[in-house]
């Protein structure tokens, strides 16, 4: 199975939407701009490529007004999210897959990203 994730940072908070050709959406996560640790939203995103059993592309994208990547956190106290040999990143993109419901409105996630590839 191929598995994809956006995450998407706004003002408040960062969405996480991780999807399949073959099963749509997986797994939707709002999780706090400030995590715990540096390093957990990398160990999180690790941790679904191994569930995966394949490296995972995460696609991230900021909202106008949302805090810069130094400024929130979200990656510690790096200027770009920290990667493996489970985790590659890009900016921008979509996804369309089938849809879960609940969680609130990630319809962001769903939308072309102006400037996007």
């Amino acid at each position: 199975m191929r598995l994809t994730a956006q995450l998407q940072t706004t003002i408040s908070e960062a969405r996480l939407l991780c999807t399949s050709p073959e099963w749509g959406d997986l797994l939707k996560a709002r999780l706090p701009l400030r995590p715990c640790h540096p390093r957990a939203l990398l160990t999180l995103l690790e941790g679904l490529s191994l569930w995966n059993g394949s490296p995972l592309s995460v696609v991230i994208a900021a909202e106008s007004g949302s805090p810069s990547w130094l400024d929130s956190g979200l990656f510690g106290d790096e200027l770009w999210p920290g990667e493996s040999q489970l985790v590659r990143y890009e900016i921008g993109g979509h996804v369309r897959p089938k849809r879960l419901r609940g969680l609130g409105d990630f319809r962001e996630l769903r939308t072309p990203l102006r400037g996007s590839r």
